[in-house]
């Protein structure tokens, strides 16, 4: 099966999170690994969903080439389709589809060069997940199982347009909470008015930047993004809610910018944590990254120039939990046409990538970084 018809195949699963719904297509790659040679461990996350550790040639000293990416895709939204989003139609050279882009071209990719590439010293190492677009929930769950094949370096085929990006940043989702005490519209002296607590917390949060710049990522940021606050419109509100989406860079504790939000914003606010996921980032002059990076120069034109990306992956929670490995995010797809009506992915980027990763494997020496 080559990278394209692989592509096509698991855009024809609706994995649309929430619900989910994994396990189908889950199994369906595993299949596929399982009939080329790799130990095939399912790990379950409730029903209709799991995720999926595929090893082959593990041994000894040496450690493996770790590729990573989730099958789970973001609802299609209101706005209608130009082709069926799970009918993955080819047309001007693109595979249409919900996750042609994020990010089911680049799980192809990888499984393609994985089956039909070398095994490197060490062996190679897959980690699908689901619930990525809920905040790494597969990921986690892999994590929690235990017994982690000892990677040495992870590639995310996350979109990038083949460009090998050595980082991201990391998110601190957070919901702010007033409360106050409720009465009638009319008489709102009798009342303590939520939604105007939190209107005098959220002035305060105008320029706010929770940490460092970053040289390369930039600076560390705060943004709001959903407010709801009261019943109905004759009453004065007792409960008031924010969710702010903080935007962390290497360096910065995420406790530390939770301790600067709540100075800034008054003991007043109750604030709960909801995702808490750490940034990435690799050294681009370590000799693996900086080949990596080579690779896609030479296979994709891809600028060599180090970057970040501008989302979380799944190796926020990887990364660390292998020991802080090399870590590069490099797929097929486009991040632009992430989450978007009428995603597309290019034929042609999925062909490099697949040739990028089998190239990968053949240059992995199985050592430990």
């Amino acid at each position: 099966m080559d990278v394209i018809e692989l592509t096509r195949c698991l855009v024809a699963f609706d994995t649309i999170n929430p619900p989910g719904g994994e396990a189908e297509a889950m199994r369906f790659v595993a299949g596929l690994l399982g009939e080329a040679g790799f130990d095939c461990r399912e790990i379950t996350q409730g029903e209709g969903r799991c995720n999926l550790v595929a090893t082959r040639g593990l041994a000894g000293e040496a450690k493996a080439l770790g590729f990573t990416g989730h099958l789970d895709t973001v609802p299609l939204g209101a706005a209608a389709w130009r082709h069926p989003p799970h009918e993955a139609v080819v047309a001007d050279g693109r595979i249409h589809g919900r996750g042609t882009s994020d990010m089911k071209g680049g799980v192809a990719a990888f499984v393609c060069a994985a089956m039909e590439g070398p095994t490197p010293p060490g062996g190679i190492a897959l980690l699908i997940t689901a619930g990525e677009e809920t905040g790494s929930d597969g990921a986690k769950c892999i994590v929690a199982a235990g017994d982690l094949p000892d990677i040495g370096a992870l590639i995310v085929a996350e979109p990038t347009l083949n460009r090998a990006l050595p980082g991201h940043k990391g998110a601190l989702w957070l919901k702010l909470i007033a409360r106050g005490v409720t009465s009638h519209g009319s008489m709102p002296e009798e009342g303590v008015n939520a939604v105007m607590i939190m209107a005098r917390a959220l002035s305060v949060l105008d320029g706010f930047v929770p940490g460092p710049v970053h040289p390369i990522m930039g600076p560390a940021t705060c943004n709001v993004g959903m407010i709801h606050g009261g019943l109905n419109i004759n009453s004065v509100p007792d409960l008031c809610e924010v969710t702010i989406d903080m935007r962390s860079v290497p360096g910065t504790d995420h406790a530390a910018m939770r301790a600067a939000l709540a100075e800034r914003i008054g003991p007043a606010i109750e604030i709960v944590t909801l995702i808490d996921l750490p940034s990435v980032w690799s050294d681009p002059a370590d000799p693996w990254v900086a080949s990596l990076a080579g690779l896609a120069r030479d296979l994709a034109g891809a600028d060599p120039a180090p970057a970040s990306v501008p989302y979380f992956t799944d190796a926020s929670v990887f990364t660390p939990a292998l020991g802080d490995v090399a870590t590069v995010i490099l797929g097929p797809g486009d991040p632009a046409l992430a989450h978007k009506t009428d995603e597309s992915v290019a034929i042609d980027r999925l062909q490099q990538a697949q040739a990028i990763f089998a190239a990968a494997l053949g240059d992995w020496d199985g050592r430990a970084r």
